[in-house]
This record gives C-alpha cells, sequence and structure tokens, in this order.
C-alpha cells in the first residue's frame, strides 16, 4: 500500500514511521523545509524514544520519504492521513483550519480512489468538513473522483508512542462506506496479527472517542489531586489512599498518582475543546470543568509549600529545579507545570537553576534565560537552598542522597511527583514535603 502523511507533528510523524515499519510505502508531507531536510538526515523535531533509529532505517531502506510537496505525494495514494495541528483557540474551541486546508488540497490533487483519513484530534462532526473540502475542490477541478472519509484517533502516549502504535491497546476507526472500512482493515492488519482488537465505528464516535479517553483520563488524574489536597488537610496519606482504591479492580492502579497537576500537548487542549463542544450544542460538561479548574490550581501546589516553609519573599533564595517536561520521556514542554512554579518563584525574587534530561533546549526556547541550566543533576544543588522535584524521570528516583546532602545548602526537599519514601526521608534528615501528606 502507498500512504501519504500529512503533517511532521508528533502523531504524523509516529504514523508514517510505524507504518513503514511494517512494509507501507509512506511519504510524510510537511510545509516546513527544513524540518523535512532534517528529517532526510536523521534529525528529529522532537524527542521519543526509539524514534530517530525507526525513522533512519526506513528511510535508507527507502520505505519512508519525506517531501514539501504535498500534489506529488497524494497522487496514487490508497490513504491520505490528515495530522496537522488542532491548536485551541481563544474560546477553547479547535482550531481546524490546518485540517481544512489540507483536505482542500488533497481534493486540488488526487487523480484515483483515496480514504482520506482525519487523524488529528478534531471534535465531532470534523469528517463532514473535510469530506466537504474535498468534494469542493473535485467540483472546481470539475471532475469525479470516488473518494472516502475515514476518523482514526490517535492513543499514543509520549514516551511510549513507539510501543503504543506498534502493540495497541485498540485500534479506532470510524468509517461510513465498506470500501474505506476494507481499505482501513488491509492497512492495520499487521497491527492486530497478536488479538489487538480493530475497532469499527461510525465516524461521530469514532471523534468522540478520542476526546471521551483523554478527558476521563485527565478526570482522573484531578480527581486523585482534589483528594490529595484533602488528604493533607485531614491528616490522611494519598498514598496509602491510592494503594487501597487500585486495588479495586474496577478503578485500577493507573493514572491516580496524586502530582502538580498534567501539562502536555493533549489533556489540557482536548478538556478545553469538549467542553466548548457541550457549549456549542447548549450543554454544560460541569465534571470537565471542575476537572480543569482543580489542574490549574494544581499546578501552584508545590508553590504554596514553598512560601508556607519559606515565606513569601524568595528574593536571595536559590532553588535547584530536577525536571522541566511535563512528564518523563519527551521534550514537550506544552502546559508544562514546572512553567507555572518557574513564574511563581521569579516573581517572588527567587533564582532557579534546573536540569532536565532532554527538555532543556525547549524550555530555553519558551522562557530564555529566565532561569539557569546545567548539564547534570548534582550540579543544580550547588548552594541551593531546596531542591524541587518536579517531572519523574527515571535517574532521579534513586539519588545519592548523601551527594545531595553536600551540595545543598539546606536539607529541603519539595517533591512535585511523590517519589520518594517520607519515612526514608525523616530518617535521613530532611525536611521533606510532597503531595498529599504532612
Amino acid at each position: 500500500m502507498k500512504i501519504a502523511v500529512v503533517g511532521t507533528g508528533y502523531v504524523g510523524l509516529v504514523t508514517g514511521t510505524c507504518l513503514a515499519e511494517v512494509g507501507t510505502d509512506v511519504t510524510c508531507i510537511d510545509i516546513d523545509i527544513h524540518k523535512i531536510e532534517n528529517l532526510k538526515n536523521g534529525i528529529m523535531p522532537i524527542y521519543e524514544p526509539g524514534l530517530e533509529a525507526m525513522v533512519t532505517r526506513n528511510f535508507n531502506k527507502g520505505k519512508l520519504h519525506f517531501s514539501t510537496q504535498i500534489s506529488e505525494s497524494i497522487q496514487g495514494s490508497d490513504v491520505a492521513f490528515i495530522a496537522v495541528g488542532t491548536p485551541p483557540g481563544e474560546d477553547g474551541s479547535a482550531d481546524l483550519q490546518y485540517v481544512l486546508k489540507v483536505a482542500s488540497q488533497i481534493g486540488a490533487n488526487i487523480n484515483s480512489y483515496i480514504v482520506v483519513v482525519t487523524k488529528s484530534t478534531v471534535p465531532v462532526g470534523t469528517a463532514e468538513k473535510v469530506r466537504s473540502a474535498v468534494q469542493a475542490e473535485l467540483d472546481k477541478r470539475g471532475v469525479s473522483i470516488d473518494f472516502d472519509i475515514a476518523s482514526n484517533p490517535e492513543f499514543l502516549k509520549e514516551g511510549a508512542a513507539i510501543d503504543d502504535f506498534m502493540k495497541p491497546d485498540r485500534i479506532v476507526v470510524g468509517v461510513d462506506a465498506d470500501k474505506a472500512q476494507e481499505t482501513m482493515g488491509k492497512l492495520y492488519k499487521p497491527f492486530i496479527m497478536n488479538g489487538h482488537p480493530l475497532i469499527f465505528m461510525d465516524i461521530p464516535s469514532a471523534e468522540m472517542t478520542k476526546y471521551a479517553a483523554n478527558s476521563m483520563l485527565a478526570t482522573r488524574i484531578s480527581f486523585m489531586n482534589d483528594i490529595a489536597n484533602l488528604c493533607e488537610i485531614m491528616g490522611a496519606d494519598v498514598n496509602a489512599v491510592r494503594r487501597g482504591i487500585g486495588s479495586d479492580p474496577r478503578i485500577g492502579s493507573r493514572f491516580i498518582y496524586a502530582g502538580i497537576g498534567y501539562g502536555g500537548s493533549c489533556f489540557p487542549k482536548d478538556v478545553k475543546a469538549l467542553i466548548k463542544t457541550g457549549a456549542q450544542n447548549n450543554y454544560r460538561m460541569r465534571i470537565l470543568e471542575a476537572v480543569e479548574e482543580v489542574n490549574e490550581a494544581q499546578k501552584s501546589v508545590l508553590f504554596n509549600k514553598i512560601t508556607k516553609s519559606l515565606g513569601n519573599d524568595l528574593s536571595g533564595k536559590t532553588f535547584a529545579m530536577w525536571g522541566l517536561s511535563f512528564k518523563p520521556n519527551t521534550d514537550d514542554m506544552r502546559e508544562a507545570p514546572s512553567l507555572v512554579l518557574i513564574e511563581k518563584i521569579k516573581a517572588a525574587g527567587g533564582h532557579i537553576v534546573a536540569y532536565d534530561p532532554v527538555a532543556m533546549p525547549e524550555t530555553k526556547h519558551l522562557i530564555g534565560d529566565a532561569i539557569h541550566y546545567v548539564d547534570e543533576p548534582y550540579r543544580a544543588l550547588e548552594n541551593a537552598d531546596a531542591l524541587l522535584l518536579v517531572t519523574e524521570w527515571s535517574e532521579f528516583k534513586l539519588p545519592d542522597f548523601d551527594e545531595v546532602s553536600k551540595r545543598l545548602k539546606n536539607k529541603l526537599i519539595f517533591d512535585g511527583r511523590n517519589i520518594y519514601d517520607k519515612a526514608e526521608m525523616a530518617e535521613l534528615g530532611y525536611e521533606y514535603y510532597c503531595i498529599g501528606s504532612n
């Protein structure tokens, strides 16, 4: 099969690369000439474990191609994935201008039957807008070419995207034509041979499934953070509570860890978009409104603990920050809780020395030299008044606490991800603050 993927962001690049890995002929298309040239030279626009090696391997084998020209790449393709951004507008709704522009370009260039697939996260009803945009261009050309529309939402976790695509929990495809279902079934056959489910449904349901899934996960996170805050007030320990409720198979143990809020490219955007979709249809998404409110407040919890311990004026104080990205194994800084914490500490007069294994270049791109960056975690501790644990990278989970003690000015740790044991910290002589426990 011949596949075109329009957009080489996180979703498009992973999708195209993994499809090439199983033998499909894939062309990834992007208007950014610099990005395309970099990809041809093995330079990735994002950090994702395993992606660079897979891109290089399939490019060298001639199975994965990169282009800036949609016209020459779309003709003769069996499937065209639209994987461009859908950033939130000022009102929280998904901005579909890039999706619909690509749909128009597809309509202006196709010369044979094709399935046009929305891979971007889009609101219910977008597929029909895509269909109209493609058809409008065909009408302008005065030609009659068969095409179908499908919705194929992605369920990729940043930091584990390759495994998620190659060994999916499920593949969801929305179709309204037998030929489209047959084509998508053939495309995804290599990924379901080990029993992973390929779930076909109507297109609006597929579009809603993505938003519902991300909103449910965001809800679990905010619920646990709300419980954590109450635990602190009542003298309970949220870690014990988590173990107690997580053992119930109806609840499970995933996404019930207390912390300093969710971030990234998906949860914040998709929660906002679903709230807006409800409002546009005269329905108030009250639970999701609360989820968003709790999450925004949670990003300030660690700062509140800092000022409670050290006072509101942090002038002359230096803080070592371990972790910047919104989660481990990614350099994604979108909606990262670290950015809120940095802003508040700086406004209170404090100075920050930060280390992150991969996210420092992206952080510097966003906030410049507002903080100081170091290339080794222990260097960040030199004469710092406290250590702030912001992202739970594996290399932070079992540090040399003797070395930490030697370098820190005070044995003071604020743990925003609850990765250290409170009893052990007390035994080592640290003043230790975490989430959801006194």
